[in-house]
């Protein structure tokens, strides 16, 4: 059934009951205070989580101009993994699997045929076994790996998708990296943000962090593939499509030596406020914003090292896992795009080992500013990857009944499998 007219009328009178406080020019104006005297640099606790990499600004670009411009990378190269998201299985397993994929422009069908699947295992059954070595298929384009995750029951599901994913990804981007020879553009950030965020999330995800060697081998991958593209001077950027990082806005709420009242739920919401172009015009019932559409906007780059980008920065451990060239070089930097045709904020991470080179990091931003504008959204070599790696939601469901068939085992079913399993994908 759906609403009635008289139903809908009486959920949306409940907003009237809200008073959202500040209203949203107050809101621009103090974005405009943050921007002017918290950023050069963001101090939390006598630590720099945020500072310029160059000079503080907002810049912006004509979105017909910047699409018609000269490419200042000729070829590029996209990595995305996907998975069929965590099963649970009557027998105690709980499963997921990912298969990652690389794309280029042009085209390399040899390339986009390779595929590197990885199945992540978790059971309380401390009899149950798994081969974990690595398998070569079709005709040697492809391999594949079973991954066994020690018991945690309460985080199962979180830890076999994380693995899965990130260890085919990663495991992809270090085997093709070769192939790589302008620009590889990641679809998620630089590092394993979800594996990174849980040290921070529970005692016995911590102590997973620091026994197993699993999540170590993980980020070391990504260490070693951002060393093997600094030896080749082939830059990799990490283009993250929702960004939904707090350094920014957790850190302005902590201090105590300044009146602040933050509204902002993360930093993307701060930054649409900042980079949004527009001017309010006269209505019917007052005045209303109106936005310019006509431009990309965006930021300089930014060094990150708060929150889960702290491991990684030149004070952080990064898990133990060794690091061959200076720490400075594998510190997350950032800058943020706007695209005001969809009202979408974009965040660019890449290695400061490539950004603080002027000329590199200017080449990066204008790259990215055109996959965009011709994208009308995440660059096309991102989607491409996307579209390769992706397994779709019949495949996710017949994948399910094989292995059902294999383990002798049906998935553990909920309600809402069997009410959702009836609505159309």
């Amino acid at each position: 059934m759906t609403l009635d007219p008289v139903h809908f009328d009486g959920i949306a009178r409940l907003a009237g009951r809200i008073d959202h406080g500040t209203d949203e020019r107050d809101r621009r104006a103090f974005a405009e205070t943050v921007w002017a005297e918290f950023l050069d640099p963001l101090v939390h606790d006598g630590r720099t989580v945020l500072e310029p990499v160059d000079e503080r600004a907002r810049r912006l670009v004509d979105c017909e101009a910047i699409a018609l411009d000269d490419r200042e990378f000729p070829t590029e190269h996209g990595l995305d993994a996907g998975t069929i998201n965590p099963t649970t299985f009557k027998n105690g397993l709980v499963i997921d699997i990912a298969q990652a994929a690389m794309s280029a422009t042009p085209s390399d069908l040899d390339l986009h045929r390779s595929r590197t699947t990885v199945m992540t295992v978790h059971s309380n059954d401390e009899t149950m076994t798994v081969d974990e070595t690595w398998g070569k298929f079709d005709a040697g384009y492809s391999r594949s790996r079973a991954v066994k995750i020690p018991p945690l029951p309460r985080f199962a599901e979180g830890v076999v998708h994380a693995l899965a994913l990130y260890l085919a990804e990663s495991t992809h981007a270090r085997d093709h990296a070769d192939a790589v020879s302008d620009l590889l553009v990641l679809d998620g950030p630089l590092y394993p943000r979800g594996l990174l965020r849980w040290a921070d999330q529970h005692p016995d995800l911590a102590d997973f962090l620091l026994d197993d060697p699993r999540p170590t081998t993980v980020l070391e991958n990504y260490v070693r593939l951002v060393e093997t593209f600094v030896d080749r001077a082939v830059p990799l950027v990490g283009f993250v499509k929702n960004p939904a990082t707090r350094v920014l806005t957790r850190t302005l709420k902590s201090k105590r030596d300044v009146d602040l009242s933050v509204p902002w739920s993360d930093d993307s919401a701060l930054f649409t406020r900042l980079l949004e172009r527009g001017e309010y015009v006269d209505d019917v019932e007052g005045d209303r914003w109106e936005r310019d559409t006509s431009a990309l906007t965006y930021t300089n780059w930014f060094r990150s090292r708060g929150g889960v980008d702290r491991p990684l920065s030149a004070e952080g451990d990064a898990l133990g896992v060794e690091r061959r060239l200076e720490r400075e070089a594998y510190e997350v930097t950032f800058f943020v795009v706007y695209d005001p045709r969809d009202d979408l904020c974009y965040r660019i991470e890449a290695p400061y080992a490539f950004t603080r080179d002027p000329e590199t990091r200017e080449r990066l931003t204008m790259q990215l500013l055109q996959n965009v504008a011709v994208a009308h959204g995440p660059p096309t070599i991102v989607a491409k990857a996307d579209e390769l790696a992706r397994i779709s939601n019949a495949e996710k469901a017949s994948l399910r009944e094989t292995l059902e068939d294999r383990f002798d085992a049906a998935q553990d079913r909920t309600y809402d499998d069997h009410r959702w399993d009836e609505q159309p994908y």
